[in-house]
């Protein structure tokens, strides 16, 4: 039974609309999803990363630098970023600090970088104390004075790493410390930089 020209044109029509919507979804699907291969790279410590299933928005909350100018998250937009908070006062976050170091030193550039984030009880002396100690010299006191990026972020014990992707929503999260400098690691924070950054048309 042949159709009319009118009925051709309408499921023809219909054909194109649903291949176009496949291929959007697919798309967002993609998007939603493309961390998903770091599974793989979840070896020795980094078993403990939680990935989500698709990207979260992330808190508008105001934290500080160390002169107390205010700063958001979504000032590291445009780059893959790993934001630690920590504390003066708890000890695996002292452990962790030079390993953070070391990765941005290892992987820093346009593309990735690291944040630190001391929250609740920690004077700046504190603060300057620790980094001069440890000779850390390449990651910026940021300061979360009252807590209240952590509490708005759900971060209830320290050390507590989260994944940022470029788009600035938090793709994964670590609770407790690690060494951030380790093969392991770095394999991972490796692939994410690679997965954020590739054109879906590559």
């Amino acid at each position: 039974m042949k159709l009319p020209f009118r009925g051709v044109k309408n499921f023809l029509m219909l054909i194109v609309l649903y291949t176009a919507f496949s291929f959007c979804a697919n798309i967002v699907l993609s998007e939603d999803n493309k961390f998903s291969v770091l599974e793989e790279f979840k070896v020795g410590e980094m078993k403990k990363l939680i990935l989500h299933e698709s990207p979260k928005a992330v808190s508008e909350e105001v934290f500080y630098r160390s002169n107390n100018d205010p700063i958001f998250l979504h000032s590291f937009s445009g780059s893959l970023t790993l934001v630690n908070f920590w504390a003066t006062w708890c000890a695996p976050c002292l452990d962790e600090m030079p390993s953070l170091s070391n990765l941005q030193k290892l992987k820093g550039d346009k593309n990735f970088q690291v944040v630190t984030i001391a929250t609740m009880r920690n004077s700046p002396k504190s603060i300057e104390k620790f980094f001069d100690k440890m000779s850390i010299v390449n990651l910026t006191k940021y300061q979360d004075p009252k807590g209240k990026l952590a509490r708005s972020l759900k971060i209830v014990g320290l050390p507590l790493t989260i994944l940022l992707n470029k788009d600035n929503k938090e793709v994964a999260r670590f609770i407790g410390d690690a060494d951030w400098a380790s093969p392991q690691a770095l394999k991972l924070i490796e692939k994410a930089i690679e997965v954020d950054f590739k054109s879906l048309n590559n």
